[in-house]
């Protein structure tokens, strides 16, 4: 029998939903299984383990899917450019007034990791963010997200988790979440190691006061880095699967847990990460936001629910705050 590591578990169980509700076709859940898996044969069983019907499932001879080459991403430039399909009124396009963007790079176990930072104009030092992008890689979304935080005054920098892989924008967006997976967590937990190091040494960053944040499988990441990244000052994680409860005691950030009301795959498992928390000393808030399902927060998506993405987005805002 097939067994699913957490992170595989994860996104193919929200691809699954995504494929009951009708917001994913069949072909392309199946095409973003197989690149999970690596096989037919380990798609086939993995979609059957999750519920698919056997005439769902794919059949073990059939070919694995070919990666599509995807056109590049621009660059950021001084050209004041919205973000695709945003709805959110807190979106800040590229080139907004009173912010400085790049692409960067730091080195991390033999490689140079690219990333996205946005941060206030000025020589004045503030504090800084770390920010782990979704199962899609980093997006113009993600890289929104950093203009949000740098227009509040944060260093904001969006690690590309794919650089190793030439990048998210090189990449078929099906095979993403594959490449993200059989990288494996801990990969990407020395990754932003690397970056709180490297924001750490910036001359416009406050040395210490760096927190980190992570949406849907960045929320997962964000929570496993919380019990490993000791200089993090504060952590939101946004509807991400817990991380592991006997590690709970060693998390030293105080912690804030963004859940979904409707989101019963991720909400259902609160419980049990509330309690440990509770039995500790870390410093802790889950909080679950009625009424929304997965990926609340994503205004380029259609479970985007303005409301209760600015309250968590304003929580988020309030925790790191008191506690960065």
């Amino acid at each position: 029998m097939v067994q699913l590591e957490k992170f595989e578990k994860y996104l193919i169980e929200e691809f699954y939903d995504d494929f009951r509700s009708g917001d994913m076709s069949h072909k392309t859940f199946t095409r973003r299984v197989a690149f999970i898996m690596g096989s037919m044969t380990a798609a086939a069983a993995a979609m059957t383990l999750v519920g698919c019907t056997p005439d769902e499932v794919p059949q073990t001879t059939d070919p694995m899917p070919t990666p599509s080459p995807t056109s590049k991403a621009t660059s950021p430039g001084t050209a004041t450019t919205a973000v695709p399909n945003a709805k959110s009124p807190l979106s800040v396009p590229e080139g907004a007034a009173g912010l400085t963007t790049a692409t960067v790079s730091f080195p991390a176990n033999g490689t140079e990791i690219s990333a996205y930072l946005a941060r206030p104009e000025g020589s004045q030092k503030g504090p800084g963010v770390l920010i782990c992008h979704e199962n899609r890689g980093l997006t113009p979304h993600i890289q929104d997200v950093a203009r949000r935080f740098a227009k509040e005054g944060y260093a904001a920098l969006a690690l590309d988790l794919l650089s190793r892989e030439g990048g998210t924008a090189n990449m078929d967006p099906d095979a993403v979440p594959g490449a993200l997976t059989q990288a494996g967590a801990q990969r990407h937990v020395a990754d932003f190691k690397a970056a709180f190091e490297y924001l750490n040494g910036q001359d416009f960053v406050e040395e210490g006061r760096i927190a980190m944040v992570g949406f849907c499988f960045g929320g997962g990441i964000t929570w496993q880095a919380s019990t490993e990244i000791q200089g993090l000052k504060a952590t939101s994680a946004f509807y991400g699967p817990a991380p592991d409860l006997a590690k709970v005691p060693t998390i030293k950030p105080a912690v804030l847990g963004v859940y979904a009301e409707n989101d019963a795959r991720i909400t259902g498992a609160m419980p049990q990460l509330q309690a440990a928390l509770d039995a500790s000393t870390v410093k802790h808030q889950l909080k679950v936001y009625p009424g929304v399902d997965h990926a609340f927060h994503n205004d380029t998506g259609e479970r985007y629910v303005e409301a209760q993405a600015t309250a968590a987005w304003n929580d988020t805002l309030t925790w790191f705050k008191d506690n960065v």
